[in-house]
């Protein structure tokens, strides 16, 4: 995110923009002078520029906007519950009226701040011509993305692509133009940006300014998703046309969808400018697993990052990942779910050890992987904070590297011993202590994964975020679904790729823990997926995953199901229930897209709405 000047927006840019995006949909050029001179100078043309690249979501915010589908998803349960956007949503509470998480505004003036930089980059006096196709370039991309990112929560929307400057809509008019037509404009943008785009950025002082790699891992993910059910003829949006007759989505599915996705990955990875992370300094191979799944967020910039997004801000996201009472300032909020920790896989197996639950939430558990739900090992000290040994639940023994990366379960030690270990017990009468009001950890765990453990945030050291919108490993797992959805299976190379993100946290090749997997496609897809949520875990990729999957129905319609942390004893807190997290989640039909929010629906009286809102 071109961080040396994200921040510092012009006050003369930012009236205009604020002007400019009062009605999102037009451009007034009244004050023609004005632009004149933000264009005219290299100065000011590069803060227009930032101030586009400004309207980019950000995810690590898991409050608002793209961000919040982490909470929205059934991969973390915040430990909130009242004030917080995002109860609603878990619910089913929510709909045309609902502001929370609505990003339709927002990216609608990022389209318009795009266009408005490509049609007067050119009038720019100080800055060479290679320079400005490059900005131009940018620009274009982020204005597709912006579209790309409206049709991932809408759906598909009206797409204005290029027009004359003095042009104006008549909101009345507007309506939804189809799939077809909003992902043939994107990949177009896609395509111009790329072919300009530098491959790589050699100047630290604008990393996260995009390269052909960031705009061909968009296109990669773009193509996998419309590839799925949800994009791809579900029955569920069948005969849904505009004003005009137009079929909105595909009336039918269309296998080669899977091909194209395939190749957009493959010609990512084909690049060979990116490497997934590996800890070159640890010499103990399991610690050495666990810090290189670390290391995608602490060493930043590092080669796996497709792009990413830089942050000064390492307060909000970790005060709200440590644990109330055993440090200073902790709010305990971020949590991950207990379905998510029963995913991650057993170490010495590579099985993931729960196959799905019973009617009262408790698990069924794979015999052939080596997980025990109940029992306790005594004086258990943590394969990476081994800073003293403790009595360790047996479902925290012999799990996957990126379990004990991401997951600090309850007796585990806070990850920074400064001023001295701290144990953390979440339960009533523990460390951090579950109560009914206040702050307090609800599920049994808390998330760490982002949360650098050389940060001593004791003395104030809350750190910093490059936080990856695209990363390898996604890539190979994008590849690796389609090589085993598409007509021309290939199985061998889903696996293959598959195996290389397995490898980096030392398990073995899929085949070797499910030797049943070899021909079965269907048993391979349920892997894949397991373990995309495992990998991918706290990124903001399994809510749209479930829906672009559609089997959100499936997995979120289910109580808060937690660990027992209102027992006053640390042996009972183990226990599951379903009393401790009130209510249960609700996913309709309907919620697989946002609605069009009222806002919207009285500007442009004519739009054709979502299904079943």
């Amino acid at each position: 995110m071109m961080k040396k000047y994200i921040y510092s927006i012009s006050c003369l840019l930012l009236v205009f923009s604020l002007g400019a995006c009062s009605k999102y949909l037009d451009v007034d050029l009244e004050n023609q002078m004005t632009l004149e001179e933000v264009f005219n100078k290299r100065k000011t043309t590069e803060q227009y520029l930032a101030q586009v690249y400004g309207y980019l979501p950000i995810e690590h915010d898991m409050f608002n906007g793209e961000g919040g589908n982490v909470p929205l998803s059934d991969e973390a349960l915040f430990s909130w519950v009242a004030w917080v956007p995002w109860l609603n949503f878990m619910n089913g509470a929510w709909g045309v009226t609902t502001q929370d998480y609505t990003t339709w505004e927002q990216n609608y003036k990022g389209i318009n701040q795009a266009t408005i930089f490509i049609e007067n980059i050119d009038r720019n006096v100080e800055l060479s011509a290679a320079t400005k196709d490059i900005m131009k370039a940018e620009a274009r991309f982020l204005r597709a993305y912006f579209y790309y990112l409206l049709l991932k929560r809408y759906g598909p929307v009206f797409v204005w692509g290029d027009r004359a400057p003095d042009s104006k809509i008549d909101p009345t008019t507007v309506d939804r133009m189809s799939l077809q037509t909003n992902v043939d404009f994107i990949l177009s943008e896609f395509d111009k940006a790329s072919a300009v785009l530098p491959q790589e950025i050699t100047d630290q002082a604008w990393y996260g300014r995009l390269t052909k790699g960031a705009v061909m891992a968009a296109k990669s993910e773009l193509l996998l998703y419309m590839a799925r059910p949800l994009f791809n003829g579900t029955k569920l949006y069948l005969g849904i046309k505009n004003k005009s007759g137009e079929f909105l989505f595909p009336q039918a599915p269309d296998p080669n969808k899977w091909e194209l996705a395939a190749k957009s990955a493959k010609e990512l990875i084909d690049l060979n400018v990116y490497a997934l992370y590996q800890d070159n300094k640890e010499t103990n191979a399991f610690r050495r697993a666990i810090k290189s799944y670390m290391g995608i967020y602490f060493d930043k910039w590092n080669s796996e990052v497709i792009w990413g997004r830089w942050s000064d801000d390492g307060f909000n996201y970790n005060v709200r990942t440590a644990p109330p009472r055993v440090v200073t300032m902790g709010w305990g909020g971020y949590a991950p779910s207990l379905k998510l920790v029963d995913t991650y896989p057993m170490a010495s197996s590579g099985r993931y050890p729960i196959t799905g639950y019973s009617s009262n939430g408790q698990p069924i558990i794979d015999e052939k992987s080596g997980y025990k739900e109940t029992g306790f090992t005594d004086n258990y000290v943590h394969p990476l904070d081994n800073f003293a040994s403790f009595k360790a639940h047996n479902s925290c023994v012999g799990r996957d590297a990126r379990f004990y990366a991401s997951i600090l379960a309850n007796g585990m030690y806070w990850t920074n011993p400064k001023p001295q270990p701290r144990q953390v017990t979440f339960f009533d009468g523990g460390t951090s202590s579950y109560t009914k009001t206040g702050d307090c950890v609800k599920s049994g765990y808390l998330w760490r994964r982002m949360s650098d453990p050389t940060n001593d945030i004791e003395a104030g050291n809350w750190g910093q975020f490059s936080w990856p919108y695209y990363r390898l490993a996604e890539i190979y797992l994008n590849y690796a679904e389609a090589c085993n959805e598409k007509p021309a299976r290939d199985e061998m190379e889903a696996l293959k790729y598959i195996n290389l993100v397995r490898k980096r946290s030392g398990l073995n090749d899929l085949e070797v823990a499910y030797p049943e997997v070899r021909g079965n496609k269907e048993l391979l897809r349920e892997l894949l997926r397991k373990e995309r949520m495992v990998e991918m875990a706290f990124e903001g990729h399994r809510y749209p995953d479930l829906r672009t999957w559609m089997i959100a129905e499936q997995e979120m319609n289910e109580p808060y199901y937690t660990r027992n942390v209102a027992a006053t004893t640390y042996e009972a807190s183990w226990e599951r229930t379903k009393d401790v997290f009130p209510g249960k989640r609700s996913f309709q039909a309907k919620h697989y897209f946002f609605p069009i929010q009222q806002k919207q629906l009285s500007e442009m009286i004519n739009i054709t709405q979502n299904y079943g809102w």
